[in-house]
Order: structure tokens, then C-alpha cells, then sequence
């Protein structure tokens, strides 16, 4: 458990996002996530720590088969009660699974293929819950990997599915195709034009939903928002997929438009942010990780501008995972840090970050 734990829960980002994607100066990832139930067995929320096991359980068996099914990827499986709070936050942090996942870790468990593109979360609020992750816009390519993992595991577990509502899942929301996809998006011209507000009303006419950095209910750090569907009834999959893919481009398009009146309008104004906030990142001692995803934020938006030439623009992609706290906190090597430690190292490793990228240009 140890050497398979030490590469999941360091601060170094997934095979995945080594190389950008499509679209990937605005679009960071793309990602599909489906919801399934196994026949016979209440939901998690309302079955016993007895039938949470037994579900557990029948899906460990999956794990080998998974591996043997494709031989260039190996898939492990983690239970959340038997790592520690912190790498349950990794988990989070890295978007393999969810802060209800964790939330209650008896009985839950995660399995994730070895370049963290593909996860299982089991007993999350369905019994299983698939997750595949590309980079860029990609969602046909994080589709296609959802589909045969699904197909490979409704081969062998069987779900619970009904002619009139389709798949049968906890919440009636996801009932039909139990498909969410979605595409976490770099917007910070559209922030600062004053426009986002607006977009988000829009969308939400449109049946889509805008919501922050981790999702439901969070805020968008950083710039950084996620685009979603909100229905998965009524539609099949590829339509679900194209719909989001479609109000997607648009959002790419206006963030475009957007970043060249900013560079038309306010040149200066805009130069200044940037390397202010690259003066902070590349010399301050003491960071919180609310200020450093702003900060990361105007400079990301300062390279794709070429305004900043001489750092890439894997930097922020980086530095999203690794500034944030509980990342930050693993890599004091199991010593305790408190607030003000955790704040004195993000800034170093950041420091330390720029300093490397600086050199590899």
C-alpha cells in the first residue's frame, strides 16, 4: 500500500494533464462521469454497513479484470477507511473523487487506473460512480473511456436499469442515462470584463450549469469554472456530450474575445496584474491557497497573452494541484504543520516551481 500510495498522494499532476489538450489555453480538462446502481441492493444511503461491504465486495473483484481487459494500464483500489484523512483530501484535491466520498469512509472505496484518467468511486451516492478525465476539451475521448468501463462492469456486476427511467440512481436527477459532462474552464478575462454573471444565467436557461473549482456548491478559485449538464433525461449520450461540447466552444470564443479587448482597452493595466502577480508567486515566503489560485491565475492568463515568455504554461496547471493544502501538507514528509507552515512551504515549493520553469524555456 505504501509505494502505491506515495504515487497517488504526492503533489506531482496525472499523467493525463502532462500534455495540454485541445483548446487547452482556456479548457484544462474534460471530464464524463456516470452513476450506476447494482440490481437487488438498497442504495448507499439507505443500505447497512452490511450490504455497503457486500458491495464493496463484489466490485473488488472487478479490479483484476479491469487490469487484464487492458494491459497497458493498471487499475488499484484504495478503501477510504484504511488511508489517512489527508490522503483523503489528495483524492479530492487531484479531482479523483468527492467530497461526499470521504466524507464517511467505512465501507467506500476508490479505484483508479494508473494514470489517474479513469476512477471508481464505490459507495459514494450510488453504488458506483465512474469517472474518466482527458485534457482539454476532449469529452469524446473522457467518453469513449467512461463507456468501456461501464460496459466492462455492467458485463460482470449487472445495474439496475428501467425501460421508462433508464438507469435507476439515488438522486431523480440523474436518473435516465445518469451522465454528467463537463469541462473545467480558465475565464479570468470574462471575470474581469464583469461578464460571468450574466453567462451563468444563460446557461442555466440553457439546462447547463456553471459551478466552481470543486464542483456543487464551491467557488470558483482561481478563474477556474466548470460547465455541466444538468439533465440527463430526455437526451442519449452523445447528445449530452454535443450539447455541452457546443455552449463549450462558445464560452471558448467569448474568453477569446474577451483576453483581446483586455489587451486592446487596458494593455497596461493588464501587464501590471500579471507581473504583480508573478512578483508575488516568484518571491513571497507566505501564501494561502486562496491567494495563490488568484495569483497563479493572472499569470496563466499573462503567458497565453505573451506577456510572460519565458515560463510554460504547464506551470498553473501544475500549481493548481500542488499549492493545494493537503498536497502541500504531504510533502512536509508526515511531520505536522500547522496554517502558517503550510503557508511558508506552498510559497517555496511555488518558488521553487517558477525558478525550475524559468530555466526550461
Amino acid at each position: 500500500m505504501e509505494n502505491e500510495a506515495s504515487i497517488l498522494f504526492d503533489g506531482q499532476v496525472p499523467a493525463w494533464m502532462e500534455q495540454p489538450g485541445p483548446e487547452g489555453d482556456i479548457v484544462l480538462s474534460s471530464r464524463i462521469r456516470l452513476a450506476r446502481n447494482l440490481i437487488g441492493v438498497p442504495f448507499p444511503g439507505q443500505a447497512d454497513s452490511g450490504q455497503l461491504k457486500q458491495i464493496e465486495h463484489r466490485v473488488s473483484f472487478s479490479v483484476e479484470d479491469l487490469t487484464a481487459a487492458d494491459p497497458s494500464h493498471q487499475f488499484k483500489m484504495f478503501e477510504m477507511a484504511s488511508i489517512t484523512e489527508q490522503e483523503r483530501w489528495i483524492l479530492v484535491e487531484k479531482h479523483l473523487t468527492s467530497l461526499k466520498h470521504i466524507q464517511y469512509p467505512s465501507y467506500r472505496s476508490l479505484i483508479v487506473r494508473d494514470d489517474n484518467a479513469v476512477s471508481i468511486m464505490i459507495n459514494e451516492e450510488d453504488h458506483i460512480r465512474i469517472q474518466s478525465l482527458t485534457a482539454g476539451m476532449n469529452l469524446k475521448g473522457a467518453w469513449q473511456m467512461a463507456d468501456e468501463t461501464d460496459n466492462f462492469l455492467e458485463s460482470r456486476l449487472g445495474f439496475a436499469f428501467s425501460e421508462n427511467l433508464g438507469y435507476l440512481t439515488s438522486c431523480p436527477t440523474n436518473l435516465g442515462t445518469g451522465l454528467r459532462a463537463s469541462v473545467m474552464m480558465h475565464l479570468p478575462a470574462l471575470v474581469l470584463l464583469g461578464q460571468m454573471h450574466r453567462i451563468i444565467e444563460v446557461s442555466t436557461q440553457l439546462g447547463m450549469a456553471i459551478r466552481g473549482f470543486y464542483g456543487e456548491g464551491t467557488d470558483a478559485y482561481g478563474n477556474v469554472f466548470q460547465l455541466s449538464n444538468q439533465q440527463t433525461m430526455g437526451y442519449n449520450e452523445q447528445e449530452i456530450v454535443n450539447n455541452v461540447l457546443i455552449l463549450a466552444r462558445q464560452l471558448v470564443e467569448q474568453e477569446r474575445t474577451a483576453r483581446q479587448l483586455l489587451v486592446n482597452d487596458s494593455a497596461v493595466e493588464l501587464a501590471d496584474r500579471v507581473w504583480r502577480a508573478y512578483g508575488i508567486l516568484r518571491y513571497a515566503r507566505s501564501l494561502s491557497s486562496q491567494e495563490t489560485l488568484g495569483l497563479l491565475s493572472a499569470v496563466r492568463l499573462g503567458i497565453d497573452l505573451g506577456i510572460i515568455s519565458h515560463l510554460p504554461p504547464e506551470v498553473f496547471t501544475e500549481m493548481i494541484i500542488g499549492s493545494r493544502s493537503c498536497v502541500v501538507s504531504q510533502m512536509a514528509h508526515d511531520k505536522k504543520i500547522d496554517k502558517v507552515e503550510r503557508n511558508c512551504l506552498r510559497a517555496k515549493i511555488i518558488r521553487d516551481r517558477i525558478k525550475g520553469g524559468e530555466s526550461d524555456v
